[in-house]
């Protein structure tokens, strides 16, 4: 009963074997990641095999980019929000955590009420700049507009979830997360027949909220780690401050990834083709999955550093770093392969149309290295933001993202359609230009990584 106790316990990264350490942190991450994804395959899943079809499939996915692009920069502000507690955690200052906490509810209402009003504005816009196509536009846009009125709910998970990382508990949030994926994937079956892609909105919003009060229940009961008082939630300009420049060159970084993703899909749109429009959703929902290790060891990585830092075990960051690498690097070697042997019958789950699934997955083959090349990436960048330097991976993003992503996969469709190339070929460049993207990011990860500048942000005694 202990054990079982102690997974719900925060958990101190700065002792112990590093690899196990990580390891139980991940796991439980990689579960409630992978729990995440649930909520937007099952979105895929049941819309695609509504009466509404693959349209629907192509609206739902078609409306993703301008979702994530707004919300991006919040997602990094919870990232620097993670980072902080870890560092207040490892060295053992409650009332610096509780400030934190406090200061990460107040702004994390403050974006609430801000998306709410800004998001139905700019939806229509937003969707013609992508040039969305006529028969998804209502979808699209009622598919976001019911998102935004409800976007409280995701903000406050990822902000909770965030916190609980930062203490070392990545199994509460999994917990959770998995209830409230059961209770979505009701909820979608509920409301799609009526609603189409605004009723798996609704679903998704429900379940988030849910997620959100557990979550807050789970950190007001961790009075012996602190206590938060409501003065804690009073903003505090050098707290605030802190969380800020720690979040926002992480929330940059995935807003300029939303922003090329607006750019990409114009293209993949100017095809005016449905289905290839709904082959791009099926090969991101199923990507995610392959994705899911090198995220999960990411985020461990930045829970350890930013421990260990605050703990002054520079020599434990050393040896973790290593540890790390094998272990993302090794599960995604052993998940990858798995994910592509059973591509087509995870295809099969959004849609009946054997051409889309065979689609589908040629674009999944062309992918494959990319994955690992990703696992080394994540777990690099994973230790620079829980080091501090969270401004570095944004600059390696910007640099594979957008000067090279977006010119290389325009570059790509026009030699390929001057040189009189198939559609199919067309578009499988579309997918080439990912992999180099991923495959450079690497690169530049290894090599930034070892040049050691992101060790100026440790504290003087360590640098």
């Amino acid at each position: 009963m202990t054990k079982f106790r102690d997974l719900f316990s925060p958990r101190d990264m700065s002792q112990g074997t590093p690899w196990r350490r990580i390891a139980e942190f991940a796991f439980p991450l990689l579960i409630g990641n992978f729990a995440q994804q649930l909520y937007n395959t099952v979105d895929a899943v049941v819309v695609g095999n509504s009466k509404w079809g693959y349209t629907a499939l192509a609206s739902v996915g078609n409306a993703s980019p301008v979702l994530n692009l707004l919300l991006a920069l919040f997602v990094g502000i919870s990232t620097g929000a993670g980072i902080l507690v870890a560092q207040h955690f490892g060295a053992r200052n409650r009332e610096a955590l509780a400030k934190t906490v406090g200061n990460c509810i107040t702004l994390t209402a403050i974006a609430s009420a801000t998306i709410m009003l800004v998001g139905p504005l700019i939806t229509g816009p937003l969707l013609r700049a992508v040039g969305t196509l006529d028969s998804m536009y209502e979808g699209c846009r009622n598919y976001l507009n019911i998102f935004f009125y409800g976007i409280a709910g995701f903000f406050f998970y990822n902000i909770f979830a965030g916190i609980l990382r930062g203490l070392g508990d990545s199994f509460s949030a999994l917990l959770y997360l998995i209830i409230t994926a059961s209770l979505n994937i009701v909820l979608d079956l509920a409301f799609v027949e009526e609603m189409g892609v605004a009723g798996v909105a609704l679903a998704t919003v429900i379940a988030q909220f849910i997620s959100a009060l557990l979550c807050l229940r789970k950190i007001l009961s961790l009075k012996s780690v602190f206590r938060l008082r409501r003065s804690d939630l009073r903003p505090d300009k050098a707290h605030i401050g802190r969380i800020v420049s720690l979040g926002v060159p992480s929330g940059l970084t995935q807003a300029i990834f939303s922003c090329a993703m607006i750019v990409v899909q114009r293209l993949i749109n100017s095809f005016e083709d449905e289905m290839f429009v709904a082959c791009n959703v099926m090969v991101m929902r199923v990507d995610g999955y392959a994705m899911l290790p090198n995220f999960s060891f990411g985020q461990a990585m930045s829970t350890f550093a930013g421990q260990n830092i605050g703990a002054r075990r520079l020599d434990r960051l050393r040896d973790g770093t290593r540890q790390g690498l094998w272990l993302s690097v090794g599960t995604s070697l052993v998940l990858t392969p798995a994910v592509l042997l059973a591509g087509p019958m995870l295809m099969r789950l959004f849609t009946p149309e054997q051409a889309l699934i065979d689609l589908s997955m040629q674009m999944m083959y062309i992918l494959a290295a990319g994955y690992i090349a990703m696992s080394v990436t994540q777990v690099l960048q994973g230790v620079m933001r829980g080091a501090g330097d969270t401004v570095t991976p944004m600059w390696i993003g910007l640099c594979t993202a957008v000067l090279m992503r977006l010119p290389l996969a325009y570059a790509l469709v026009a030699w390929a359609r001057s040189g009189g190339a198939s559609v199919l070929t067309q578009e499988k460049m579309v997918f080439v230009s990912l992999l180099f993207n991923w495959l450079l990011g690497m690169l530049i990860s290894i090599v930034v990584f070892k040049l050691g500048r992101w060790k100026r942000k440790l504290p003087k005694d360590l640098a």
